[in-house]
């Protein structure tokens, strides 16, 4: 049966260090069609690249973050990570393709010696340090739950059943299947493979930007925090 995480801090050693991250990126004049009733093309770019550099800014201070591989077919958003600066691993992708972008990730990373591995998306607007260490306690229950076997820890969507991180050890635990209806996907994968498996339930990961009522939900503030990030990154992009 899947655990749900409960509010508890994070031991300071986890048996699950170093992770690698996977960070797939969609294109960034082809990102968030769906808020295309509420912004225009020049906002939804701004967006994009300013959510994508809060990430790499939460990624760099988590201290389990051993490398980033940010897979993406836009090389835009190469140039951007420059900004960022830290660990970045930037991998041209071939194609949209969301899971196949993973794959590429995935396979990375294990070329690199990575034993733990999470696929995080780049529009959680609101993730943190905190909510990553969180999801870190959960799989370390999990871990133990393994009897070092593989472990799968999932984060739902709070909306649509999708999958907003997936924590896998070892990397190749399962195949990611991202998309709609990949939470259970996720499950049934993992049960398949005989994974002990966490479902770790977070307001702060779960909630992602795709649709204008997700936009209704989100801070004016902090909406304008992120696109004003997005816009200076782009300026520096295009001169």
């Amino acid at each position: 049966m899947p655990l749900t995480m409960t509010d508890q801090r994070p031991d300071p050693q986890t048996a699950l260090e170093p992770i690698h991250v996977v960070l797939p990126m969609r294109t960034v004049s082809g990102g968030k069609a769906r808020l295309g009733e509420v912004l225009d093309a020049e906002e939804r770019e701004e967006l994009v690249l300013g959510m994508l550099l809060h990430t790499l800014a939460v990624l760099r201070a988590w201290p389990v973050c051993r490398r980033i591989h940010l897979v993406s077919p836009d090389p835009v958003l190469g140039i951007a990570t420059i900004h960022a600066g830290g660990d970045v691993s930037v991998i041209r992708q071939d194609g949209e393709g969301l899971n196949e972008g993973i794959g590429l990730g995935v396979s990375a990373a294990r070329v690199e010696g990575a034993t733990s591995l999470l696929v995080v998306p780049g529009d959680l607007p609101h993730l943190s340090v905190e909510a990553l260490d969180e999801l870190l306690t959960a799989a370390d229950a999990g871990v133990v739950a393994a009897g070092g076997g593989p472990l799968v820890a999932i984060v739902p969507s709070d909306a649509g059943g999708g999958t907003n991180a997936l924590l896998l050890r070892p990397p190749e635990a399962i195949a990611p299947a991202f998309g709609p209806g990949s939470f259970e996907a996720h499950l049934r994968a993992a049960e398949a493979a005989g994974a002990a498996v966490q479902v770790v339930s977070d307001p702060t990961l779960g909630f992602d930007l795709d649709t204008p009522d997700d936009l209704e939900r989100l801070d004016p503030k902090r909406l304008r925090e992120l696109t004003e990030q997005g816009r200076r990154a782009v300026d520096g992009v295009r001169v």
